[in-house]
């Protein structure tokens, strides 16, 4: 069983990115800046993905009446992956760094905002407590081979993002590795 249901899985999550933007403004150098940046692509990386294959083609079946707001998640997720992306081209120090963080930090409140207050709200009264520990379950599974950085010209939407997002994992974990990033 998971230790948490799938709805507070990503409600922790989103807690999460709220700290890293706390802990990038806190950052006493650059070199620490760049650190919190990275975890930062790491983890919204994952959490968009796992959102894109499971919660949301799940939500679309149990709430048809919400396909129009997940499409509007689903173009948020792709302004935010555009962001990271800029964001892991930039080296340690870039002038652009504060510019983009700003930027991404508007995008993801937005977005959390949005989710939280509607979303996760309506898939938590349309499921059971078991369904909602089991998808917490494969969730915090799925976490440990997401892709870690972002894919915003990826497919976003199965069966085509169930095919990418493995492939894709496998590079990002490669690419890490090879260039001394942290590893999650």
């Amino acid at each position: 069983m998971a230790l948490l249901d799938a709805v507070e899985l990503l409600k922790h999550d989103h807690r999460m990115v709220e700290q890293l933007f706390r802990d990038y403004r806190a950052a006493a150098s650059d070199q620490q800046r760049r650190g919190v940046v990275e975890l930062m692509i790491q983890e919204l990386s994952k959490h968009a993905a796992l959102e894109e294959l499971m919660v949301y083609p799940l939500a679309k079946a149990v709430l048809p009446a919400e396909r129009a707001e997940i499409d509007d998640h689903l173009a948020e997720h792709l302004d935010v992956k555009r962001t990271l992306a800029e964001l892991d081209r930039l080296g340690q120090g870039d002038e652009r760094t504060d510019e983009l963080m700003a930027e991404l930090e508007r995008e993801v409140s937005e977005h959390v905002r949005e989710e939280e207050g509607e979303l996760l709200s309506k898939l938590r009264d349309s499921l059971d407590r078991q369904a909602l520990d089991e998808l917490g379950e494969a969730l915090e599974q799925a976490k440990h081979n997401a892709p870690t950085r972002p894919h915003p010209h990826a497919p976003n939407e199965p069966p085509a993002l169930a095919l990418a997002a493995p492939v894709a994992a496998i590079y990002d974990r490669l690419r890490d590795r090879l260039q001394g990033r942290p590893q999650t």
